[in-house]
């Protein structure tokens, strides 16, 4: 049996800041990410993103990660899945996975990215 970990990939919206500064310091708790995790810039692959099944529009509206077996995974369940491979977010992983503390966090998140794009026009 093999140790190493699936590759997840990322799709992640290389235009914003936040996003980009996310990244790094997720990348930073990891450690070298290039057999785990691809970061892909959804920037101008629309296209591409709807042969992957992902809706452009909510690409920019929510995390999506897909997993070694192609499934897509959005919103905070794509949050954690990503933070539950670094065992230093695995505490917070499960934390932001119970039953209030979820959909609290993602009107939160919802709120949070409405107003970044917002910004952006």
């Amino acid at each position: 049996m093999s140790n190493l970990t699936p590759t997840l990939t990322v799709f992640y919206d290389g235009a914003c800041p936040v996003c980009v500064r996310d990244r790094h310091w997720y990348e930073k708790l990891e450690g070298k990410t290039d057999d785990k995790v691809q970061w892909l810039d959804i920037t101008g692959r629309d296209e591409e993103l709807r042969q992957q099944g992902i809706d452009p529009y909510h690409a920019l509206r929510e995390l999506h990660v897909k997993d070694a077996q192609g499934q897509i995974h959005r919103e905070m369940a794509a949050y954690i899945l990503l933070m539950s491979r670094v065992p230093v977010l695995k505490p917070f992983a499960w934390f932001i996975s119970l039953p209030i503390i979820r959909p609290t966090l993602a009107w939160i998140y919802h709120r949070l990215v409405a107003r970044r794009l917002a910004s952006r026009t």
